[in-house]
């Protein structure tokens, strides 16, 4: 899965509860990264590779809320009141540095999170002239906004003997995972564990050996899971992956539960440029929509893949 470098029932409110303390976490990736001309001054995201929100956007598939603005505060707090419903137990906020917009509206999507009694991570991404310095500075900064995951994408950007200056200096109370295969890469660096992000490469047939090699290094293993993939519409060249009307997402699920794992991870709630989004999904003339998945047609459709997750999620911490 090739990842850009560019700058049903259960989907109702819930009351503000503490933060959950499960033996195993569900995390899900989380894109603040959409704007609109009415909100942000133009659009973001919607209308890569050229296409002309809002009838046509960069995605697969039409939002049930149209092409949103991830500075919405109303926006926010429905999806934050999505997930925490869906039994998931940290979002995963992309990052791109500081001053991007993703940081600049990181205290909306924190706020938003916590009233729902969700744990907030950070997905610290390839950004531009990002450096073993310039990381340093981040985590320091992250540390202060009360994170403890950080998920670092493409960490072997720098070889192990760099990341472990940073990571023997980091903040106490964070937890630096490592998005790799290479357990040992990832323990000669100091990471606290390993995800993967990617469910195309590292499927769930691999799920069992990484955590079985992470726990024999004594490090978290979150082997990631989702619903299908397909970047046509974005740009991406690369193959896709069919959802099957939710049974790849089932299998991924079972595969993962069954490695024994201390996180799963889910890519994604909102990575619509990806086709890997659970969030609400309309039928849309042009587009794909969830009906078929679980034999679900219309309305109950649209919700779909969080229904399932609610099923995977109470599962997983049931097992755990």
């Amino acid at each position: 899965m090739l990842r850009r470098l560019l700058v049903v029932g259960v989907v109702g409110t819930c009351l503000s509860l503490p933060a959950l303390a499960h033996a195993g976490t569900v995390s899900i990736f989380y894109y603040p990264w959409y704007g609109t001309p009415a909100l942000d001054g133009g659009w973001q995201h919607w209308d890569q590779n050229g296409h002309q929100p809002p009838a046509d956007l960069y995605s697969p598939f039409y939002p049930v809320l149209g092409p949103y603005s991830s500075s919405d505060p109303h926006v926010v707090q429905r999806q934050m009141a999505q997930i925490r419903s869906a039994g998931i137990d940290e979002v995963v906020v992309s990052w791109w540095g500081r001053g991007s917009s993703e940081d600049q509206r990181l205290p909306l999507v924190i706020s938003s999170a916590r009233r729902r009694g969700l744990l907030v991570g950070i997905h610290l991404e390839p950004y531009a002239d990002r450096s073993i310095e310039s990381i340093g500075q981040d985590l320091a900064y992250l540390a202060t906004l009360g994170i403890r995951d950080v998920y670092v994408y493409h960490p072997r950007d720098f070889p192990a003997s760099d990341w472990a200056t940073v990571t023997s200096q980091a903040p106490s109370t964070l937890r630096l995972l490592a998005g790799t295969q290479l357990v040992g890469f990832a323990s000669a660096a100091g990471f606290a564990g390993i995800y993967t992000y990617d469910f195309n490469i590292y499927n769930g047939g691999k799920f069992s050996r990484l955590c079985a090699q992470a726990h024999a290094m004594h490090l978290v293993c979150a082997p990631s899971v989702g619903p299908g993939y397909d970047g046509q519409r974005a740009g991406e060249t690369t193959g896709g992956r069919q959802r099957a009307n939710g049974l790849t997402y089932d299998r991924l699920w079972s595969a993962a539960i069954a490695a024994a794992p201390d996180i799963v991870t889910i890519t994604s709630y909102n990575e619509w440029g990806e086709g890997t989004q659970i969030e609400p999904a309309q039928a849309h003339s042009g587009y794909a929509s969830y009906d078929g998945a679980w034999g679900l047609q219309g309305a109950p459709a649209q919700t779909a893949y969080l229904t399932r997750t609610a099923y995977w999620t109470s599962r997983f911490h049931t097992v755990r």
